[in-house]
């Protein structure tokens, strides 16, 4: 056999042989109802360990490929292509073969975990339930009635939805625009993956904060893209440093999230803000801003965005009514120039034939009422009670153990404790203990720190979370 494994794959090498041989099989060099080499030939021949072997065949056995008997070898199926024999598609193959990649192992752990009642959820990147405007929606649904089509609406949503975000974004965001320029989508995630998808090729470098929502997804390598760093600090990230990464990588777009950023919690100084602008104007670098929070500001003065201060067009923005609204309602949108907006359009409307027709009109409804700006006070009350509560919790209870920024708007606190505990432990130790939270890995390439979300706490619960979570600290501590 000439053919060997390859140790620098990452796919197992049970899983390469395993391929190995099927390929053999339905090419016919291994024809139905030959023999195979014994498990102990093979793994010599191959230089493999002989239950790698065992691994392989077993595989290939529950396929229906082979025929496995003890005392006689393992045989090439002789009805694998009869009418009698039902072969089962190799499925674990497919799902690892997609090129769309999955989340990582452990961000499915949290949202496993975070579905059990008696888990106090400090992870989940949302708004409470007593937090989003439930009665509000009632009251729309009993008085107003539905006037619109149930047929495919515009390809870039509802033109009434986009009518009202005009004066939405102009009148709270200072951002001037038309229907023309503004797409409907699924969340500010699904503004993401089309953007990735429609406007980058493989190959292409893009620039993202440290740390960041963006860094814990798995679409920008799903899309072959090459992904640099910007680090993050108290005044946001730098734009020296993309100037940096733009001499050695040629950036071909840049993603930022200004204000009370995903998991920080900082603003972007207006002076960054200018000079992210000036770079992008003088080498062409679009800038993509997802700006899920600003109207959560305690203190009820919103900052321009990028996009207000944007003259030439280079800003991309990105905002939903998830983060403060309801995540459920998953109405999202894009601001850019019409011809973008167009490409982006035609692509989402091949993936779901445009935008659903009642949350636009709900989403609608909403943004026209009087119900918003009370609501929006509502929540900028409600989260910095929470963050208030979340604060005092981690320095009556934790102390020094912890160090971090008071954010003065959204719904993370992004922690620093000790880099030495081994954070996954701390994540299962505390999960067993009844809390769940974000470890730092996840968004970011720095050891040593943790995403408390405190926007889905429940206000009662946020000390008894802490508490929990000082336990599992206190006794991973111990056990070192």
């Amino acid at each position: 056999m000439d053919w060997k494994p390859d140790r620098t794959d990452k796919k197992p090498i049970y899983k390469q042989i395993a391929e190995y041989i099927e390929h053999g099989i339905s090419s016919g060099q291994f024809p139905a109802d030959s023999v195979l080499p014994s498990e102990r030939t093979l793994a010599k021949e191959l230089n493999v360990n002989r239950s790698t072997i065992v691994s392989a065949y077993e595989e290939l056995q529950s396929l229906g490929i082979v025929e496995r008997k003890k005392g006689s070898g393992t045989r090439v199926s002789t009805d694998i292509w009869g009418i009698s024999h039902k072969r089962i598609p190799n499925w674990g193959r497919y799902v690892e073969d997609g090129s769309f990649l999955p989340n990582l192992p452990l961000v499915q752990r949290i949202r496993s975990e975070i579905q059990k009642n008696d888990l106090v959820n400090l992870a989940s990147g949302e708004l409470s339930p007593e937090l989003m405007p439930d009665n509000h929606f009632k009251n729309i649904l009993a008085t107003q009635s539905f006037i619109g089509s149930l047929g495919y609406d515009h390809p870039q949503g509802n033109d009434e939805l986009r009518k009202t975000l005009v004066s939405h974004v102009k009148e709270n965001k200072h951002i001037k625009t038309d229907t023309s320029s503004i797409l409907i989508t699924s969340g500010a995630q699904q503004a993401l993956h089309l953007i990735v998808e429609c406007l980058l090729k493989p190959g292409d470098a893009v620039a993202i904060e440290d740390p960041s929502y963006t860094y814990s997804l798995p679409l920008f390598q799903s899309a072959g893209l090459r992904t640099f760093l910007l680090p993050v600090d108290k005044n946001g990230a730098n734009p020296e440093d993309l100037l940096l990464l733009h001499k050695k990588h040629r950036i071909r777009m840049v993603f930022l999230n200004p204000d009370y950023q995903n998991p920080t919690g900082t603003i972007l100084s207006l002076s960054r803000r200018k000079k992210f602008l000036e770079i992008s104007t003088e080498y062409g670098i679009p800038i993509i801003e997802d700006d899920p929070y600003s109207l959560t500001s305690y203190n009820n003065e919103v900052n321009p965005t990028l996009k207000s201060l944007d003259e030439n067009g280079n800003v991309l923005y990105i905002s939903s009514l998830s983060k403060i609204v309801a995540s459920g309602l998953r109405i999202g949108w894009i601001i850019g120039p019409p011809q973008v907006i167009q490409r982006l359009a035609d692509a989402k409307q091949q993936v779901d034939f445009g935008h659903s027709v009642f949350p636009q009109w709900i989403a609608n409804e909403f943004l026209g009422s009087e119900y918003f700006n009370s609501h929006i006070n509502m929540i900028r009350k409600q989260l910095k009670l929470r963050r208030d509560e979340l604060v005092l919790s981690l320095k009556e209870i934790m102390g020094e153990q912890v160090d971090f920024l008071t954010p003065e708007g959204g719904i993370h606190l992004w922690c620093k404790v000790n880099p030495t505990i081994n954070e996954h432990k701390l994540l299962e130790e505390s999960i067993k203990n009844g809390v769940a939270f974000v470890p730092g890995s996840i968004l970011g390439s720095n050891k040593g720190f943790i995403r408390f979300t405190y926007g889905r706490g429940q206000l009662d619960l946020i000390r008894k979370g802490i508490v929990r979570f000082a336990e599992s600290f206190n006794h991973l501590k111990q056990d070192r």
